[in-house]
């Protein structure tokens, strides 16, 4: 979705090249990513190289419109991103440790409760992340209001 938000800034400029030349430079970074990681991890891997490359697209093209000077993040982004990325650790924090805790394939119970404990786990994972957004001081209402 980044990609899709910052490409345009290149093309209000009248630049089409630089954003295939970054395209086409981590198409290969994602291939050479494939090449290492989906041996050792499989189709988690692939997933794995494929977020990447996606990641590294957008920052690439974010740093590009920022040395232009295309783009310049109003205030209060900082904090935001901040209070994003706290919300996010803790999530993922919370999830390795119920990965590590429920074994999955080894639990012997039906699929639907299976399927169950999978639904609270996430459940719980989404009031964790919104529960810190908050705690951290996001104002939910004046972002729904942008």
């Amino acid at each position: 979705v980044a990609i899709k938000v910052l490409a345009p800034g290149y093309y209000a400029s009248q630049d089409v090249r630089t954003p295939v030349k970054i395209a086409v430079a981590v198409l290969v970074i994602t291939q050479l990513l494939n090449l290492v990681l989906v041996p050792r991890m499989a189709h988690a891997g692939l997933a794995l190289s494929i977020g990447l490359g996606a990641l590294i697209n957008a920052l690439w093209l974010l740093i590009g419109l920022l040395r232009r000077g295309s783009f310049r993040p109003g205030p209060g982004w900082l904090l935001y991103g901040l209070q994003v990325l706290a919300a996010s650790a803790l999530m993922a924090v919370f999830l390795l440790w119920a990965s590590e805790h429920f074994g999955w394939v080894q639990m012997r119970a039906h699929s639907l409760q299976r399927a169950g404990l999978l639904a609270v786990m996430v459940a719980a994972a989404a009031a964790l992340y919104f529960g810190v957004l908050w705690v951290a001081g996001l104002k939910f209402r004046a972002l729904l209001r942008r």
